[in-house]
């Protein structure tokens, strides 16, 4: 079983920057894909971006060039860089992790709230 913990959300103006912090539990954190997913009011979940164990990295068209994911292995925790933050990035932000070779993400964080204001 692997907990997430996600820290950092907050309220920012437009274009302003936050820094989401997503730490796990467990031995095996280096092994596990990691995503950020957000949902907004009345709106469905979506991926905003992915990070495999590897290293590879899967965007969201509305977020590319201005969010930046990544992990460090050795804190056993994945970071989300957001930059140029607009309005419509308002929207309770999601850690998740799989093991590799899934489809579903399989672990989810309790989420944080990122409010950024016009």
């Amino acid at each position: 079983q692997v907990q997430l913990v996600e820290s950092g959300g907050g309220v920012v103006q437009a274009g302003g920057s936050l820094r989401l912090s997503c730490a796990t539990s467990g031995r095996t954190f280096s092994s596990y894909d990691m995503g950020w997913f957000r949902q907004a009011p009345g709106k469905q979940r979506e991926l905003v971006v992915g990070i495999t164990s590897g290293g590879s990295t899967n965007y969201a068209d509305s977020v590319k060039g201005r969010f930046t994911i990544s992990r460090d292995n050795a804190k056993n925790t994945v970071y989300l860089q957001m930059n140029s933050l607009k309005p419509e990035d308002t929207a309770v932000y999601y850690c998740a992790a799989r093991r590799a070779y899934r489809v579903q993400y399989e672990y989810w964080g309790q989420g944080t709230q990122v409010i950024v204001s016009s």
